[in-house]
């Protein structure tokens, strides 16, 4: 089997939206921003070139965790497989890039999170709205960033 496996690293871009099919298999899915910044010579510093959006999916106990743990504008690590897809929609042609996710992480380059296991025969719920995480001391006891939600 060849899938097209690739990892995106950018910036949740939309609320995640969380949904159940006929069967009770629950999805959810993003919008994913990752910009290109590219040395700019004559200005001596980085410049934003151009931003990428996908559509990041998410199935079964990761779709429930997503909702529940992820934010627009949080910076975030995604893995998962690439799929191109066309249609046509009045007349015009469209082409987007889906990522069905494997794994899903927040970037820690950039901040701190929490993790908290959750128990795999009981995914969180969607309507699990996580409380807002106060911002997390450094050694020197001033604030450095806020928490990632928790479960």
């Amino acid at each position: 089997m060849n899938e097209t496996l690739v990892t995106v690293v950018g910036n949740v871009a939309t609320e995640p939206d969380f949904r159940e099919a006929a069967n009770g298999s629950p999805s959810s899915r993003f919008r994913l921003a990752a910009s290109v910044r590219r040395w700019d010579r004559a200005k001596e510093e980085w410049a934003d070139a151009y931003t990428s959006f996908y559509t990041v999916w998410a199935w079964r106990a990761l779709a429930a965790n997503v909702v529940a743990s992820l934010g627009v504008g949080e910076p975030v690590v995604v893995q998962g497989k690439l799929r191109i897809r066309e249609e046509e929609r009045e007349g015009k042609r469209w082409v987007s890039a889906d990522i069905d996710a494997v794994s899903i992480g927040h970037d820690l380059s950039r901040g701190t999170s929490v993790f908290r296991r959750v128990s795999p025969a009981k995914p969180l719920p969607a309507e699990a709205a996580a409380p807002a995480s106060p911002a997390v001391p450094d050694p020197a006891g001033e604030a450095v960033g806020a928490v990632a939600a928790p479960f």
